[in-house]
């Protein structure tokens, strides 16, 4: 199987790389992760991903020849308004008391280059997550987790943030950070030479 460069330092998204048996090397995008405002929240997730390849591309140019490259972004939006990554506990603190009692959607982008033919095809995926109500001592217990660190909207729906949630709808490992179903199938949409195929 070839390898694929993935622009993503993302423990979970490793993960996922690993459960699908996939070979994989980490060159984590430069770009900072700032959403297009101009743009709706779909769009702008699925353009951050897209760039995420894209710069990764640029420092693989080298290369001989080109390789896969994958990418991907995760939003959490409720009533409009965009939670990524948390700056600091206290900005966690901030998303899970908004969060808290509420339903809100979770957009995951995953872009996919193949060197080998030189398209690029992005996907995104829309999922449901409802919180149950948190006091504010169960926040602090589980701002005490840590996993609010690197983690969109401050929780890690596979770890103990699931303790909180009352309902999904839709993609689950979407909601963690790569929709597996959307991506193996642009692998195999792609002609990606799978063990056996």
């Amino acid at each position: 199987m070839e390898t694929i460069i993935l622009a993503s330092a993302s423990p979970r998204r490793q993960e996922y790389f690993r459960l699908m048996g996939l070979p994989f090397e980490v060159i984590p995008s430069p770009i900072e992760e700032i959403l297009n405002e101009g743009l709706e929240p779909r769009m702008a997730v699925e353009e951050l991903a897209v760039q995420k390849v894209n710069s990764v591309r640029e420092l693989c140019r080298d290369r001989a020849p080109l390789p896969w490259i994958a990418g991907a972004d995760t939003i959490v939006l409720l009533d409009g308004v965009v939670y990524g990554k948390a700056s600091d506990r206290e900005d966690a603190r901030y998303m899970l008391s908004k969060l808290q009692g509420q339903t809100h959607e979770v957009i995951t982008a995953v872009a996919l280059f193949c060197g080998r033919t030189g398209k690029l095809d992005c996907q995104s995926v829309v999922s449901k997550v409802s919180f149950a109500p948190m006091s504010p001592g169960e926040i602090d217990w589980y701002l005490d987790s840590g996993e609010w660190e690197g983690a969109a909207g401050s929780y890690q729906i596979q770890k103990l943030g699931s303790c909180f949630i009352t309902a999904i709808q839709g993609s689950f490992s979407s909601i963690v950070g790569l929709p597996l179903r959307e991506f193996y199938a642009m692998l195999r949409g792609n002609d990606y030479p799978f063990k056996g195929s």
